[in-house]
């Protein structure tokens, strides 16, 4: 069964002549509306800007360093521990 996502939202901005020639190209040669190259495109710009800004990337030696950390069996210390509560009276509800 399809899901029906009921579209609620605008957005508004203007373009050049240019710009709009080049994506009024790209649109008939894709076969979508406007709207869904436009969404699609913002969508796929807006999550990589995201996933670029979320994730970490490990060289070899601090990803083993990182997993040794979360192996050793180790107390928190005060800092550790005042962190932790710092993030659950800004983060955590």
């Amino acid at each position: 069964m399809a899901t029906v996502t009921t579209k609620q939202e605008n957005i508004h901005f203007r373009i050049s002549s240019e710009a709009k020639s080049v994506i009024d190209k790209a649109v008939i040669v894709s076969g979508q509306s406007l709207t869904d190259f436009a969404t699609r495109s913002l969508l796929e710009s807006a999550n990589n800007i995201l996933e670029h800004e979320f994730t970490s990337v490990l060289s070899n030696r601090d990803r083993d360093r990182l997993l040794k950390i979360l192996d050793d069996d180790i107390e928190p210390n005060e800092a550790l521990r005042r962190a932790s509560n710092i993030h659950k009276d800004l983060i955590i509800e």
